[in-house]
Formats: C-alpha cells, structure tokens, sequence
C-alpha cells in the first residue's frame, strides 16, 4: 500500500444504486489508496458487485459521486475511465490467439505494431506463459485462460484493475495457486486493484484491506487482522470464520453474565444491565493449565463430541451456561492426543476475556 498519498485514489461517496424498488447500495462512502489491494466481501446480493460495476461505469449510481486519481468519474462511460476488468468468465476471444487476445486493447487504440509486440511480449513473460502465445483459448486450462484475462487487462496500463470473481470457475488447487502468483503480481507492478469475491480465505490471503459487505451496505472496512480478530458486528463475526455466539447480559464494563456464568470481558462501551451477545472464536478457548484451580473466565466442562479434521480436532463442549448450542472448541491434533481429549471427559478450558467479544443485540442486519 503507498504511503504519505495526499488523497486517496479512488473516493466513492455516499453511492446508492436502485434497480426499480430495490436498493442494491445504500449511501456508500469508501476511500482507496494508490497501489492498493482490495476486496469486496459477502454474500451473495450484498452489493458488492454492483459497486465495482459502478466503480467501471457499467452501472451507473442512482446518487452519490466516484472519483479516480481526483477526476470526478460519476457519469462517464465505461471507455473514459482508467481501468481493466477481469470477469468470472474471463471472456475471452475463443477464435483469438493468446498474443491477440492480450493485444486487443492495444489494436483498438491504434498503437504502433512493434509498440504492441513488445508489450504483449512482456506480459506473456510476466504471467509466465510465453511458450502459449499462438495458442488458442480452449488449448490452454482454465488457470492459464485467467492469467492471460488479467495480462489483457494490465495491457493498457491502467490505473485501476477490477477483478469479479476471477478464481471462482477454478479447481480449489488451482485457486489456491492463482491467488498466490496474482498477490505476487500486483505487488510487483504496485498497480491499484479491486477484487470481489464471497471466498473469505481468498480476501483473508489477498487484501491489503477488506470491505465486508451485507444489504448493500458497508459493515466493516479493516485489514484481515481487524477483520477476523476484531469484527465491529456480529454479521462480520459470523460472516467471517467460525465463531460461537451465546446471549448474555452486562453486569458492569467489564463483565458479562452468560447463563450461571460471570465472565471477565475487556470494556467494550456496553453499559450494565444491557442485553448482549457474546461471541468467542473455537481457537480462542484455552485448555486451563494442570492446577490451574482460580481465575477469571475458568469454566469446567465435559466433552460432549469430537471431529477429527487432519491437523487439529474440533470439540462440542457442554455446560448449562450453554445450554443452547455447545461450546465449541478448536484444538490441535497433539494436544487431543496428549491431553486424551474424548467424549465424556471432563475438562477445565479458559476463555481468554481479551479474546470474548461482545455485541449489542442489534448490531447485525437482518
């Protein structure tokens, strides 16, 4: 991400987008930074992809203004603004060469052929794939189609590139691959880019900042770390990850009553008395020391089940405090073995206050 930018790149400002009676974005306001990667995050009709189809001129805003590298860009058409875009489908040409297909954009504004060559040359280098340049589209796999995708994109060199799912039609090996050598990419070239996506460890693995989205708003705008370890909701909290979630009630700033439970929590602006939600991630809950006998948050349990999952075990912990749903706990496969963790053994878990979160009732959004 640069650093010491005057103002941001990209500012998107209050943008609310309606189709008929339906409000895809409500008043969005968002700032990018030059060289910055992005991801558009959530659910299926969040709204994320109405917002990057406005960032490109494709949808246009109902209300609101975008502005690129301070260009007011709110009304121009697709082919006045300074981007590339990378589709779920790549599309592209099928009766095009790799090297035509790279160099489409590059013909169309009438560059010189050698200019050309050149540029579609390195490209090919860039992404690796020089040996493929007479090939067609349907003689290359779906993971060399998406790179040469994005070399057509970067062809131009725009300022922007916004990508739509770009890795979604690939194998899950391949995905993985991708997204390593696209992150390469981009902080090789510094160039801005926009990517939306609903796979949570493709925009935890990628961003630089994630914008979680939900109803066509903005939930939280954080980098991964703010965004898994401190969500600002409860629908990020649970958008994001596994987590448990139990009713509870504040009894002071820093303590919280869940069940017959008395927990300590870090203070976080909830007032005594008031009716929470409690949320703890199944990593965060600690097996208690041998002889560790007092403190805060120690909670003995039994264990009700436990899921081998390769390298570490989930286990469904059982107490009246939670009475509801289970408890339930992330432990590494070595200490299953060498604790002797199985069903219907008691044990003693901590859970850490700084690690609970807590959530006012109506912070989530349907």
């Amino acid at each position: 991400m640069a650093e010491g930018t005057a103002s941001p790149y990209l500012e998107i400002r209050n943008v609310t987008k309606r189709f008929d009676s339906f409000t895809a974005l409500r008043d969005v306001s968002l700032d990018i930074s030059e060289g910055e990667f992005v991801c558009f995050l959530g659910p299926s009709g969040c709204g994320k992809t109405t917002l990057l189809r406005a960032i490109a001129g494709l949808d246009i805003q109902s209300m609101g203004t975008i502005r690129q590298a301070g260009r007011d860009i709110s009304a121009l058409p697709p082919e006045e603004r300074d981007f590339g875009i990378v589709f779920q489908s790549y599309a592209l040409f099928p009766n095009l060469t790799v090297r035509r297909n790279i160099a489409f954009g590059l013909e169309n504004r009438r560059m010189d052929r050698a200019a050309i060559d050149a540029r579609v040359d390195e490209l090919l280098e860039l992404i690796g794939l020089p040996d493929k340049a007479d090939r067609f589209p349907a003689q290359i796999s779906g993971g060399q189609q998406q790179r040469i995708a994005l070399a057509r994109a970067l062809a131009p060199k725009p300022g922007l590139i916004l990508l739509d799912e770009p890795l979604s039609a690939l194998d899950a090996k391949v995905r993985i691959h991708l997204r390593h050598e696209l992150k390469q990419l981009q902080s090789k070239l510094g160039v801005t880019m926009i990517m939306v996506t609903h796979d949570q460890d493709e925009a935890l693995s990628l961003a630089d900042r994630i914008v979680v989205m939900n109803v066509g708003v903005v939930e939280q705008v954080g980098t991964p770390e703010d965004i898994y370890d401190r969500p600002a909701t409860r629908f990020v909290a649970d958008f994001i990850g596994a987590m448990n979630f139990f009713s509870g009630a504040m009894m002071r700033p820093d303590r919280v009553r869940v069940g017959g439970l008395e927990l300590a929590t870090v203070p976080n602006g909830h007032a005594g008395a008031q009716n929470v939600t409690v949320a703890i991630r199944p990593e965060d809950v600690v097996i208690a020391a041998t002889g560790e006998l007092a403190g805060d948050n120690l909670v003995d349990v039994n264990v009700g089940s436990v899921e081998f999952l390769g390298s570490f075990a989930r286990a469904h912990l059982l107490h009246d405090a939670f009475a509801t749903e289970p408890l339930v706990a992330q432990f590494p496969q070595t200490m299953v073995r060498s604790q002797g963790i199985m069903p219907g053994r008691p044990l003693r878990v901590r859970l850490p206050a700084e690690r609970l979160r807590v959530f006012g009732r109506e912070a989530t959004h349907g």
